[in-house]
């Protein structure tokens, strides 16, 4: 099996470069909206513990399963600890013989602007539909949390750090696919 992490700052284009990559390989696709989008629907505010836990049996179960692999996205807060969820993660999915892949995301800031409001993004997110207070939170992200790696920090051999500002999600999914052999 494989799992591939594809991080990286809001609105960088972790999911919509995840949708690219399903289709050019026989990974399954795993944004992190789709456990946080149906928690808010359903308690009206954003609840980190049920996220986790519906996460969780998500991770437990594909592990468990014949599938080729997963992309999960995630934004990490490389100054919060964020680094130790996703060895939670891998540690899921170690005993089933996987291998794992990273891949990260940075685009400026401006340019995340412009994506935050796509049409994709807002199909999969409704979250995100009220664009003014979506914007702000990245600001206020990009002023709050290091969300991108220095060079050098990330040490494993299956990582590849992208500069996606003026790449479609498809050349950036070919050459993730490419550099992984995916």
């Amino acid at each position: 099996m494989k799992l591939v992490f594809i991080i990286g700052n809001a609105a960088v284009g972790k999911m919509t470069v995840g949708q690219e990559l399903t289709k050019i390989t026989d990974l399954r696709l795993f944004h992190n909206h789709m456990s946080i989008e149906p928690i808010l629907e359903i308690f009206g505010e954003f609840n980190g513990p049920t996220i986790k836990r519906f996460r969780e049996i998500i991770f437990e179960e594909f592990a468990k399963s014949d599938k080729y692999g997963l992309i999960f996205t995630y934004m990490c807060a490389f100054d919060h600890q964020d680094w130790n969820y996703i060895e939670h993660i891998k540690s899921i999915f170690e005993p089933y013989h996987t291998d794992f892949y990273y891949v990260e995301l940075v685009a400026q800031q401006s340019v995340r602007l412009e994506r935050n409001g796509s049409e994709n993004r807002l199909k999969y997110k409704p979250s995100k539909r009220d664009i003014e207070l979506s914007n702000k939170r990245l600001i206020e992200d990009d002023s709050n949390y290091r969300i991108e790696s220095y060079d050098g920090e990330i040490p494993f051999d299956n990582y590849i750090k992208i500069d996606n500002t003026n790449l479609s999600a498809e050349e950036t999914a070919k050459m993730i696919k490419k550099r992984f052999d995916l």
